[in-house]
């Protein structure tokens, strides 16, 4: 900043306060405040602390702070938003429902709360950020922001519809898996009782499906009742892909318990153009194995092998053994066995007891059935359940039956070798990962889309649609601010070291060193992306008056570190 004098021909000369910028290689000047009424004196004590010298008076002692808001993180979050044309994809035209949708996107990765409180903190009055200054939505309650969320849902199909254009394209490959998440109160038509991913089995739920791209990037979601099995949503979304997106040739992507059987019997092979990649469920692969299509032997130059069979026509079978999987799943196995017979020898104790022992076959059936449903573990015990005793042993034959298969699992697609070659078909299914992480970072890190506070049904989409929204920002800040995070920034040197699809995938070399070091490539101390948008945060637009009647007040915003610097030019957004 410096203060330049500007002549005013037959006027006094104004007195303004300047600061100079870059933009591209052009270097510019913008006025903070006019100081022409201010005295003398003060104005040449300002110049003074400017340049680097010292007042006579504090420099406190003339001004004052009026007020500072966080600004920063609103400035890399807005701004990446913008710069993806987010909003003008929401609706072409402004309007205080989109710029109020904007808003509750933004304040959904900078701090999700409840709507109550997100309308708090975007009220001029209480505002917690300048982010309602920006969008100019200071007056804003929450009956406004259930007001903007009810124009979304109805534009939802509509901005589905671009993002598909935008990140998918013919003959595309688009992951889709579904979670589901828990309600407070009972209002709600949608909540219903159903398995429980969050281990609130008392609590009704919602089951949500997301449409990412091969990348990750979220396209499309959609909600349904809280007790509709995962292959039961799978008609819905080729019906979307199909018809509202025009796709004629896609890929289906999704885990074996959502692309089973009936469903590709029923939904997908009747529809020409769309292909998929699954896996087998356990029970069809010892099938393979007893008709000796799957050896051991395949194993011992390669990690995976592909082969075919009749009960499959037209498919192409991958199998793939991972040691590592193996050795997790013994363990894990064992582990269970031994939890499993501890609980059970309490049984046979109680049944053996002097005092009032646990007769009778249902009672005992009753304690033992809990015991093999809490452990899984049912199949590899023999159990003799008497109206006065109760022995057990483990079934060995069937214990060596499964851990024959431990780290074997099999890829099956219909897409064609000369599409698809063999390890890119197992990449492509392990890329399901990526909709996992959207999963973690939409229920739990990030942008917490539970508890589910909504009773109207809409309002319920309208929110999680939200929250796909904020997620669809996030990923692109991720991408571009992965020099700066724990994330990988080298996932194709990373990729190229693992050799093998069926390979644990590693982190590259520049990952490994952030990792153990807690230091970029340029020095900046590593960041997860919660902490990085806390560190933006302390960026603050300040308000300051000088302490003299009449005087005007400028604004003054916070001078990055070079870490924030960094941070602005990867997301190729300004301050």
């Amino acid at each position: 900043m410096y203060i330049d004098i500007v002549p005013n021909r037959n006027s006094p000369p104004a007195i303004l306060l300047r600061e100079s910028y870059r933009e591209g290689k052009r270097v510019l000047k913008r006025t903070l405040a006019n100081l022409s009424q201010w005295p003398a004196e003060i104005v040449e004590g300002l110049r003074i602390l400017l340049r680097g010298g010292t007042a006579v008076e504090r420099f406190e002692d003339s001004f004052e702070i009026e007020r500072s808001l966080p600004h920063g993180h609103v400035a890399a979050v807005l701004g990446t938003l913008c710069k993806l044309k987010l909003d003008t994809l929401i609706a072409p035209e402004p309007s205080e429902e989109r710029d109020r949708v904007v808003a509750m996107i933004v304040a959904r990765i900078l701090d999700p709360r409840s709507k109550l409180a997100t309308a708090r903190g975007l009220d001029e009055e209480t505002s917690t950020s300048t982010l309602a200054e920006i969008l100019k939505v200071q007056e804003t309650d929450a009956q406004a922001l259930y007001t903007a969320m009810d124009w979304l849902g109805e534009r939802q199909a509509e901005i589905e519809k671009k993002l598909a254009k935008r990140h998918l394209e013919e003959g595309a490959l688009v992951l889709y898996d579904v979670s589901s998440t828990y309600f407070e109160g009972k209002c709600c038509p949608l909540g219903q009782l159903g398995h429980s991913r969050d281990e609130k089995k008392d609590k009704l739920q919602i089951v949500f499906g997301l449409l990412c791209n091969r990348a990750g990037c979220p396209v499309a979601v959609e909600v349904f009742d809280g007790n509709t099995a995962d292959p039961k949503t799978l008609g819905a979304q080729i019906e979307k892909l199909r018809h509202r997106f025009k796709l004629s040739r896609v890929v289906l992507v999704g885990d074996r318990g959502m692309i089973t059987e009936a469903r590709i019997r029923d939904e997908i092979k009747p529809i020409e153009g769309l292909d998929w990649i699954t896996a087998l469920r356990a029970p069809a692969i010892r099938p393979l194995v007893e008709a000796g299509k799957i050896q051991l032997s395949f194993f011992d130059q390669r990690d995976l092998a592909e082969i075919q069979s009749p009960d499959y026509p037209g498919e192409r079978l991958i199998v793939c053994k991972n040691p590592l999987m193996a050795t997790r799943r013994a363990k894990k196995r064992q582990a269970l066995l031994e939890a499993t017979e501890r609980e059970l020898n309490k049984i046979v104790a109680a049944t053996e007891r002097p005092r009032r022992p646990l007769k009778g076959e249902a009672p005992i059936g009753l304690r033992v059935g809990k015991v093999l449903h809490r452990f899984k573990m049912a199949k590899h015990f023999r159990l003799d359940i008497r109206e006065a005793g109760f022995s057990y042993a483990r079934d060995e034959m069937k214990i060596a039956e499964e851990a024959a298969l431990d780290g074997i699992y099999v890829v099956r697609t219909s897409v064609q070798k000369a599409v698809l070659d063999t390890e890119e078909a197992v990449r492509a299914y392990k890329d399901l990962g990526h909709v996992e992480e959207a999963f973690r970072s939409y229920k739990t890190v990030d942008l917490k889309v539970r508890p589910i506070y909504h009773y109207l049904v809409d309002r319920v989409r309208a929110h999680v649609f939200l929250c796909m929204l904020a997620y669809y920002v996030e990923w692109h800040m991720r991408q571009a601010l992965a020099p700066l995070l724990f994330d990988d920034d080298d996932k194709a040197t990373a990729e190229a070291q693992r050799g093998s699809p069926v390979v644990p995938a590693k982190p590259s070399p520049s990952a490994q060193d952030k990792a153990r070091t807690l230091r970029t490539e340029d020095g900046f101390p590593v960041h997860s992306f919660q902490t990085l948008i806390a560190d933006l945060a302390t960026i603050a637009k300040n308000r300051i008056r000088p302490k003299l009647p009449g005087a005007n007040g400028f604004d003054q915003i916070t001078r990055p570190t070079p870490l924030q610097r960094k941070a602005f030019d990867l997301l190729g957004v300004k301050l």
